[in-house]
Protein backbone atom coordinates (compact mmCIF):
# COMPACT_ATOMS: atom_id res chain seq x y z
CA UNK A 1 0.00 0.00 0.00
CA UNK A 2 1.29 3.66 -1.01
CA UNK A 3 0.09 5.26 2.34
CA UNK A 4 0.73 9.40 3.64
CA UNK A 5 -0.01 10.79 6.88
CA UNK A 6 -1.30 14.20 6.66
CA UNK A 7 -2.18 17.15 9.10
CA UNK A 8 -5.87 18.24 8.76
CA UNK A 9 -5.18 21.46 6.96
CA UNK A 10 -2.46 19.34 4.79
CA UNK A 11 -5.33 17.51 3.37
CA UNK A 12 -5.91 18.86 0.07
CA UNK A 13 -9.52 19.53 -1.96
CA UNK A 14 -9.01 17.26 -4.38
CA UNK A 15 -8.38 14.97 -1.32
CA UNK A 16 -11.33 15.90 0.29
CA UNK A 17 -13.57 15.65 -2.81
CA UNK A 18 -12.32 12.14 -3.29
CA UNK A 19 -12.94 11.33 0.48
CA UNK A 20 -16.65 12.70 -0.24
CA UNK A 21 -17.43 10.84 -3.07
CA UNK A 22 -16.31 7.63 -1.49
CA UNK A 23 -18.78 8.14 1.26
CA UNK A 24 -21.69 9.36 -1.84
CA UNK A 25 -21.77 6.18 -3.38
CA UNK A 26 -20.93 3.66 -0.41
CA UNK A 27 -24.72 2.86 -0.02
CA UNK A 28 -24.51 2.00 -3.95
CA UNK A 29 -21.27 -0.24 -3.32
CA UNK A 30 -23.26 -2.59 -0.38
CA UNK A 31 -21.57 -0.44 2.17
CA UNK A 32 -24.42 1.49 3.87
CA UNK A 33 -22.04 2.14 7.10
CA UNK A 34 -19.23 4.03 5.17
CA UNK A 35 -21.67 6.82 4.85
CA UNK A 36 -22.37 8.10 8.50
CA UNK A 37 -20.72 11.77 9.14
CA UNK A 38 -18.69 10.68 11.66
CA UNK A 39 -16.99 9.29 8.92
CA UNK A 40 -16.78 12.85 6.95
CA UNK A 41 -14.17 14.73 6.39
CA UNK A 42 -15.87 17.45 7.70
CA UNK A 43 -16.23 15.88 11.51
CA UNK A 44 -12.32 14.89 11.41
CA UNK A 45 -11.76 18.44 10.21
CA UNK A 46 -13.71 20.21 12.89
CA UNK A 47 -12.16 17.72 15.65
CA UNK A 48 -8.34 18.81 13.96
CA UNK A 49 -9.38 22.80 14.75
CA UNK A 50 -9.84 21.36 18.51
CA UNK A 51 -7.70 18.86 19.48
CA UNK A 52 -4.01 18.01 19.03
CA UNK A 53 -2.52 14.64 16.94
CA UNK A 54 -5.33 14.27 14.49
CA UNK A 55 -3.77 13.13 11.51
CA UNK A 56 -5.54 11.58 8.20
CA UNK A 57 -3.85 8.58 6.66
CA UNK A 58 -4.11 8.18 2.52
CA UNK A 59 -3.91 4.61 0.72
CA UNK A 60 -3.59 5.72 -3.04
CA UNK A 61 -3.51 2.72 -6.17
CA UNK A 62 -1.60 3.95 -9.24
CA UNK A 63 -1.95 7.68 -7.60
CA UNK A 64 -5.53 7.38 -7.07
CA UNK A 65 -6.59 7.78 -3.68
CA UNK A 66 -8.79 4.70 -2.73
CA UNK A 67 -9.09 4.83 1.34
CA UNK A 68 -9.08 7.37 4.07
CA UNK A 69 -8.24 6.53 7.91
CA UNK A 70 -8.79 9.26 10.33
CA UNK A 71 -6.92 8.98 13.60
CA UNK A 72 -5.62 10.86 16.62
CA UNK A 73 -2.18 10.16 18.38
CA UNK A 74 0.11 10.83 20.71
CA UNK A 75 3.89 11.80 20.91
CA UNK A 76 3.97 7.89 22.08
CA UNK A 77 2.03 6.54 19.42
CA UNK A 78 -0.82 6.13 21.21
CA UNK A 79 -3.21 5.96 18.11
CA UNK A 80 -7.68 6.14 18.99
CA UNK A 81 -10.20 6.69 16.60
CA UNK A 82 -11.13 10.24 15.55
CA UNK A 83 -13.23 11.84 18.27
CA UNK A 84 -13.27 8.62 20.48
CA UNK A 85 -15.83 8.88 22.85
CA UNK A 86 -18.11 11.20 21.15
CA UNK A 87 -17.93 9.54 17.39
CA UNK A 88 -20.79 6.54 17.14
CA UNK A 89 -18.71 5.40 13.68
CA UNK A 90 -15.54 4.76 13.26
CA UNK A 91 -12.93 2.94 10.46
CA UNK A 92 -11.50 3.40 7.45
CA UNK A 93 -13.82 4.63 4.38
CA UNK A 94 -12.70 3.12 0.97
CA UNK A 95 -13.03 1.92 -2.23
CA UNK A 96 -15.46 -1.15 -2.97
CA UNK A 97 -13.65 -4.06 -2.38
CA UNK A 98 -10.28 -2.27 -0.97
CA UNK A 99 -8.72 -4.72 1.64
CA UNK A 100 -5.81 -3.74 3.86
CA UNK A 101 -3.43 -5.25 6.80
CA UNK A 102 -4.36 -3.42 9.68
CA UNK A 103 -1.13 -3.70 11.50
CA UNK A 104 0.91 -2.43 7.99
CA UNK A 105 -1.43 0.20 7.87
CA UNK A 106 -0.69 1.46 12.15
CA UNK A 107 2.80 1.09 11.23
CA UNK A 108 2.65 3.14 8.24
CA UNK A 109 1.00 5.74 10.51
CA UNK A 110 3.32 5.37 13.11
CA UNK A 111 0.83 3.91 15.72
CA UNK A 112 1.56 0.96 18.41
CA UNK A 113 -1.84 1.09 19.42
CA UNK A 114 -5.30 2.04 17.35
CA UNK A 115 -8.02 1.89 19.95
CA UNK A 116 -11.79 2.42 19.02
CA UNK A 117 -15.22 2.01 20.51
CA UNK A 118 -17.68 2.01 17.67
CA UNK A 119 -16.30 -0.23 14.58
CA UNK A 120 -18.11 0.33 11.93
CA UNK A 121 -19.90 -3.16 9.75
CA UNK A 122 -17.70 -4.42 7.23
CA UNK A 123 -14.43 -3.11 8.43
CA UNK A 124 -12.99 -7.05 8.98
CA UNK A 125 -9.14 -6.21 9.25
CA UNK A 126 -10.03 -4.29 12.04
CA UNK A 127 -13.10 -6.09 13.47
CA UNK A 128 -10.50 -9.07 13.82
CA UNK A 129 -9.49 -7.14 16.76
CA UNK A 130 -12.43 -6.81 18.60
CA UNK A 131 -13.55 -7.28 21.99
CA UNK A 132 -16.75 -6.68 21.63
CA UNK A 133 -19.60 -6.14 19.07
CA UNK A 134 -23.10 -4.36 20.42
CA UNK A 135 -26.24 -3.48 18.71
CA UNK A 136 -27.18 0.41 17.96
CA UNK A 137 -30.62 1.02 17.06
CA UNK A 138 -31.97 2.43 13.73
CA UNK A 139 -34.83 4.43 12.68
CA UNK A 140 -35.23 2.96 9.23
CA UNK A 141 -36.47 5.58 6.80
CA UNK A 142 -35.50 3.96 4.10
CA UNK A 143 -39.30 3.46 2.60
CA UNK A 144 -40.60 6.86 4.19
CA UNK A 145 -42.03 8.02 7.48
CA UNK A 146 -45.55 6.68 7.13
CA UNK A 147 -43.35 3.15 6.28
CA UNK A 148 -41.02 3.73 9.59
CA UNK A 149 -44.29 4.84 11.36
CA UNK A 150 -46.24 1.81 10.32
CA UNK A 151 -43.88 -0.45 11.44
CA UNK A 152 -43.32 1.08 15.18
CA UNK A 153 -47.33 0.58 15.05
CA UNK A 154 -46.96 -2.91 14.22
CA UNK A 155 -44.25 -3.61 17.09
CA UNK A 156 -45.64 -1.12 19.85
CA UNK A 157 -48.98 0.12 18.77
CA UNK A 158 -49.86 1.80 22.89
CA UNK A 159 -46.39 3.61 22.74
CA UNK A 160 -47.42 5.35 19.19
CA UNK A 161 -50.88 6.29 20.30
CA UNK A 162 -50.06 7.50 23.81
CA UNK A 163 -47.02 9.48 22.50
CA UNK A 164 -49.25 11.15 20.03
CA UNK A 165 -51.92 11.23 22.51
CA UNK A 166 -49.77 13.21 24.68
CA UNK A 167 -48.97 15.66 21.24
CA UNK A 168 -52.59 16.53 21.32
CA UNK A 169 -52.38 17.57 25.15
CA UNK A 170 -49.66 19.54 24.45
CA UNK A 171 -51.37 21.75 21.54
CA UNK A 172 -54.29 22.43 23.72
CA UNK A 173 -51.96 23.00 27.10
CA UNK A 174 -49.42 25.57 24.93
CA UNK A 175 -49.67 27.88 22.63
CA UNK A 176 -47.37 28.25 19.44
CA UNK A 177 -46.45 24.53 19.23
CA UNK A 178 -44.14 24.16 16.14
CA UNK A 179 -40.96 22.10 14.73
CA UNK A 180 -38.00 23.67 13.17
CA UNK A 181 -35.54 21.15 11.62
CA UNK A 182 -32.95 22.94 10.63
CA UNK A 183 -32.72 25.99 13.04
CA UNK A 184 -30.09 28.12 12.52
CA UNK A 185 -30.26 30.18 15.53
CA UNK A 186 -27.20 29.98 17.77
CA UNK A 187 -29.31 30.66 20.87
CA UNK A 188 -31.18 27.44 20.55
CA UNK A 189 -27.93 26.03 20.38
CA UNK A 190 -27.07 27.28 24.14
CA UNK A 191 -29.99 26.39 25.19
CA UNK A 192 -29.53 22.74 24.09
CA UNK A 193 -26.47 22.61 25.77
CA UNK A 194 -27.17 24.18 29.03
CA UNK A 195 -30.19 21.79 28.73
CA UNK A 196 -27.58 18.75 28.16
CA UNK A 197 -24.76 20.09 30.89
CA UNK A 198 -28.07 19.41 33.99
CA UNK A 199 -29.26 16.71 32.26
CA UNK A 200 -25.62 15.03 32.91
CA UNK A 201 -24.88 16.53 35.91
CA UNK A 202 -28.38 15.62 36.90
CA UNK A 203 -28.05 11.61 36.38
CA UNK A 204 -24.35 11.76 37.75
CA UNK A 205 -22.45 11.33 34.25
CA UNK A 206 -19.58 13.42 33.27
CA UNK A 207 -20.65 16.68 31.93
CA UNK A 208 -19.28 16.72 28.21
CA UNK A 209 -19.87 20.97 28.07
CA UNK A 210 -18.05 21.67 30.68
CA UNK A 211 -14.87 20.83 28.31
CA UNK A 212 -14.36 23.98 26.33
CA UNK A 213 -12.94 22.28 23.07
CA UNK A 214 -16.26 20.22 23.20
CA UNK A 215 -18.28 23.25 23.22
CA UNK A 216 -15.62 24.59 20.83
CA UNK A 217 -16.31 21.36 18.16
CA UNK A 218 -20.26 21.75 18.43
CA UNK A 219 -20.31 24.89 17.55
CA UNK A 220 -17.96 24.40 14.65
CA UNK A 221 -20.25 21.94 13.26
CA UNK A 222 -23.22 24.44 13.82
CA UNK A 223 -21.85 26.39 11.33
CA UNK A 224 -20.36 23.37 8.78
CA UNK A 225 -22.68 23.22 5.91
CA UNK A 226 -22.59 21.45 2.57
CA UNK A 227 -24.56 19.61 0.11
CA UNK A 228 -22.64 15.99 1.86
CA UNK A 229 -22.73 17.70 5.13
CA UNK A 230 -24.27 19.63 7.90
CA UNK A 231 -24.72 20.02 11.72
CA UNK A 232 -28.48 20.01 12.45
CA UNK A 233 -29.98 21.16 15.05
CA UNK A 234 -33.98 21.06 15.47
CA UNK A 235 -36.11 22.16 17.85
CA UNK A 236 -39.66 21.75 19.01
CA UNK A 237 -41.08 25.09 20.49
CA UNK A 238 -44.11 25.96 22.44
CA UNK A 239 -44.92 29.35 24.02
CA UNK A 240 -42.86 30.63 22.02
CA UNK A 241 -39.78 29.00 24.09
CA UNK A 242 -37.50 25.78 23.12
CA UNK A 243 -39.23 22.77 25.11
CA UNK A 244 -36.63 20.16 23.12
CA UNK A 245 -33.75 20.01 20.96
CA UNK A 246 -31.27 17.61 19.13
CA UNK A 247 -27.93 18.44 17.92
CA UNK A 248 -26.46 16.07 15.53
CA UNK A 249 -24.76 15.32 12.28
CA UNK A 250 -26.21 14.68 8.57
CA UNK A 251 -24.90 13.28 5.47
CA UNK A 252 -26.59 12.37 2.62
CA UNK A 253 -28.15 9.27 3.53
CA UNK A 254 -27.75 9.22 7.54
CA UNK A 255 -28.61 11.57 10.01
CA UNK A 256 -27.18 10.70 13.78
CA UNK A 257 -28.52 11.01 17.41
CA UNK A 258 -26.31 12.88 19.27
CA UNK A 259 -27.19 15.48 22.03
CA UNK A 260 -30.62 15.97 22.40
CA UNK A 261 -31.94 16.98 25.49
CA UNK A 262 -35.50 18.81 26.80
CA UNK A 263 -36.99 21.52 29.34
CA UNK A 264 -38.26 19.00 32.27
CA UNK A 265 -41.04 21.68 32.73
CA UNK A 266 -42.46 19.73 29.94
CA UNK A 267 -41.47 16.51 31.00
CA UNK A 268 -45.28 15.08 31.03
CA UNK A 269 -45.78 15.93 27.32
CA UNK A 270 -42.68 13.60 26.24
CA UNK A 271 -41.35 16.43 24.45
CA UNK A 272 -37.75 14.21 23.18
CA UNK A 273 -39.98 11.52 21.67
CA UNK A 274 -42.01 14.00 20.02
CA UNK A 275 -39.21 15.81 18.63
CA UNK A 276 -37.69 12.32 17.18
CA UNK A 277 -40.71 11.57 15.39
CA UNK A 278 -40.74 14.88 13.84
CA UNK A 279 -36.69 14.89 13.26
CA UNK A 280 -37.51 11.20 11.44
CA UNK A 281 -39.86 12.69 9.21
CA UNK A 282 -38.47 15.70 7.70
CA UNK A 283 -35.13 13.76 7.42
CA UNK A 284 -37.56 10.85 5.16
CA UNK A 285 -38.36 13.96 3.39
CA UNK A 286 -35.27 15.02 2.50
CA UNK A 287 -34.11 11.50 1.80
CA UNK A 288 -32.22 10.17 4.99
CA UNK A 289 -31.94 6.79 4.90
CA UNK A 290 -32.25 6.16 8.87
CA UNK A 291 -31.19 8.12 11.97
CA UNK A 292 -28.67 6.30 13.21
CA UNK A 293 -29.68 6.33 17.91
CA UNK A 294 -26.31 5.21 18.66
CA UNK A 295 -24.83 2.74 20.88
CA UNK A 296 -26.32 2.48 24.48
CA UNK A 297 -29.06 1.26 26.56
CA UNK A 298 -31.74 4.11 26.99
CA UNK A 299 -35.14 3.65 26.98
CA UNK A 300 -36.78 6.27 24.12
CA UNK A 301 -34.03 4.33 21.78
CA UNK A 302 -36.00 0.95 22.74
CA UNK A 303 -39.33 2.82 22.01
CA UNK A 304 -38.05 4.38 19.10
CA UNK A 305 -36.13 1.83 16.80
CA UNK A 306 -36.99 -0.55 14.33
CA UNK A 307 -33.69 -2.32 13.94
CA UNK A 308 -29.86 -2.03 14.92
CA UNK A 309 -26.94 -2.15 13.18
CA UNK A 310 -23.54 -3.77 15.09
CA UNK A 311 -20.67 -1.55 16.21
CA UNK A 312 -18.06 -2.92 17.82
CA UNK A 313 -14.86 -1.99 20.64
CA UNK A 314 -11.25 -3.00 20.66
CA UNK A 315 -7.78 -2.38 19.76
CA UNK A 316 -5.26 -3.33 17.22
CA UNK A 317 -1.92 -3.52 18.47
CA UNK A 318 1.45 -3.79 17.15
CA UNK A 319 4.36 -6.38 19.06
CA UNK A 320 5.38 -2.80 21.28
CA UNK A 321 5.72 -2.01 24.95
CA UNK A 322 3.61 1.03 24.28
CA UNK A 323 0.69 -0.90 23.09
CA UNK A 324 0.70 -3.87 25.93
CA UNK A 325 0.96 -0.60 28.66
CA UNK A 326 -2.27 1.12 26.89
CA UNK A 327 -4.27 -1.88 26.95
CA UNK A 328 -3.51 -3.42 30.08
CA UNK A 329 -4.70 0.28 31.71
CA UNK A 330 -7.73 0.04 29.74
CA UNK A 331 -9.06 -2.97 29.62
CA UNK A 332 -10.11 -3.83 32.81
CA UNK A 333 -12.16 -0.11 32.74
CA UNK A 334 -14.11 -1.27 29.62
CA UNK A 335 -14.39 -5.38 30.80
CA UNK A 336 -16.31 -3.58 33.87
CA UNK A 337 -18.05 -1.13 32.19
CA UNK A 338 -19.36 -3.26 29.45
CA UNK A 339 -20.40 -6.03 32.49
CA UNK A 340 -22.38 -3.55 34.30
CA UNK A 341 -24.12 -2.19 31.51
CA UNK A 342 -25.28 -5.72 30.45
CA UNK A 343 -26.57 -6.76 33.42
CA UNK A 344 -29.75 -5.21 34.85
CA UNK A 345 -29.15 -6.60 38.38
CA UNK A 346 -25.69 -4.22 38.27
CA UNK A 347 -26.58 -1.42 35.91
CA UNK A 348 -30.06 -0.52 37.24
CA UNK A 349 -28.06 -0.06 41.36
CA UNK A 350 -25.39 1.57 39.35
CA UNK A 351 -27.78 4.18 37.37
CA UNK A 352 -29.42 4.59 41.05
CA UNK A 353 -26.95 5.59 42.39
CA UNK A 354 -25.28 8.07 39.94
CA UNK A 355 -28.48 9.62 39.57
CA UNK A 356 -28.32 10.13 43.49
CA UNK A 357 -24.91 11.64 43.21
CA UNK A 358 -26.24 13.77 40.66
CA UNK A 359 -28.63 15.49 42.78
CA UNK A 360 -26.50 15.94 45.68
CA UNK A 361 -23.99 17.68 43.73
CA UNK A 362 -27.05 19.53 42.00
CA UNK A 363 -28.02 20.99 45.26
CA UNK A 364 -24.29 21.77 46.34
Amino acid sequence: MDISVYRPGELTATDRAAWTALQSKAHLNGSPELANPFLSPEFTLAVGSCRRGVRIAVVREDGEATAFFPFQRTAFGVGRAIGLGLSDCQGLVHRPGFTWDARELLRACGLAVWEFDHLAEGQAPFGAHATGTFPSPVMDLEEGYEAYLAQLRARSPKFVRSTFAKERRLGRAASDVRYVHDERDPAALRTLMAWKSAQYRRTGRMDRFAHPWIIQLVRRLFHTRSESFAGNLSVLYADRKPIAAHFGLRSERVLTDWFPAYDPAYGRFSPGLLLHLHMAEAAAADGVAYLDLGRGQKQYKDSLKTREIPVSEGWVTRRHPVAFGHRARRAPVRALRNTVVARPELFEPADRLLKRMGQIRSRG
